[in-house]
Order: structure tokens, then C-alpha cells, then sequence
């Protein structure tokens, strides 16, 4: 059966929990993703998300520029590491209500695989991946 290692992006974009969110808006941004990890001192502490931004810089009406990412991330994490089957990561991942997984092995970040990348594995069509992402957002809204 696949695992993570085979299925995971290698090139996490991440960046520093004292960086700006605006600073993490830019590199989120420049290189269009949705989600940065966060590093203090080489160490994963956090996620940031979009969702992160919305909830706790937004709608807060907290200026980007003032607002650390410390401040805005999510720094419960959820992670897997590269050994882990395709359907486990996938199990974490619902069950834990999280679309972004970091991978590490031991403290090192390796990778990440999000939801949507574990739909493209299993050979999903987008209009399909589509509709699993919109219900697992109902889903989240829902509790």
C-alpha cells in the first residue's frame, strides 16, 4: 500500500512565528498556497491557514502589519509522518477536522499532504474532490 513518503509535497513553504501575517500573506500569496507551517527555531509549532487569517486577523480587524503569526496560527497541530499508510493519514485527517497534514519524522519536517492531494492519489475526478472538500466543510460547520 502507498505511503505519505510517496504521496507528500517535500518543499514545505514555511516561515518564522515571528514574521508578520502580513509578511505570511505575501509568501502565502507569491507562491499560492493555502497554508504555511510555522517554525520556531527549526521546530514546527503551528499551521497557518487561511481560515486561521480570516478568523483571527480579519474579522478581528487586526492590522496584518501589527499582527504576529504566532498570534493567528493554529498550534495544536496535527501531524503524520512519511511511514504512515495513505488511508491512516486520510483517518487523522477527518477525524481531526484538518484538510492540511504536516508530515515529521522525529522533529523534522519533511512534507505535507492535504486532503485534496489524497483525493488526486486515489485517481478522483475534480468535480468529485470538489464536492469531498464542500462536504467536509459542512461537516466542520456543523460542530
Amino acid at each position: 500500500m502507498a505511503k505519505v513518503r510517496d504521496l507528500m509535497v517535500k518543499k514545505v513553504i514555511s516561515l518564522e512565528a515571528h514574521a508578520s501575517t502580513h509578511q505570511a500573506v505575501k509568501v502565502m500569496n507569491e507562491n499560492k498556497i493555502g497554508c504555511l507551517v510555522i517554525l520556531r527555531n527549526g521546530q514546527t509549532v503551528g499551521i497557518l491557514t487561511e481560515r486561521d487569517l480570516l478568523e483571527r486577523v480579519l474579522e478581528k480587524c487586526k492590522n496584518p502589519k501589527d499582527t504576529y503569526v504566532f498570534e493567528a496560527m493554529t498550534s495544536n497541530i496535527i501531524t503524520g509522518n512519511p511511514e504512515m499508510e495513505i488511508p491512516e493519514a486520510a483517518r487523522v485527517m477527518f477525524e481531526n477536522k484538518v484538510k492540511k497534514l504536516p508530515i515529521v519524522d522525529g522533529n523534522k519536517l519533511v512534507g505535507i499532504v492535504t486532503l485534496t492531494d489524497i483525493a488526486r492519489a486515489a485517481s478522483v475526478d475534480e468535480e468529485t474532490i470538489d464536492l469531498v472538500e464542500n462536504l467536509f466543510n459542512l461537516h466542520v460547520l456543523d460542530h
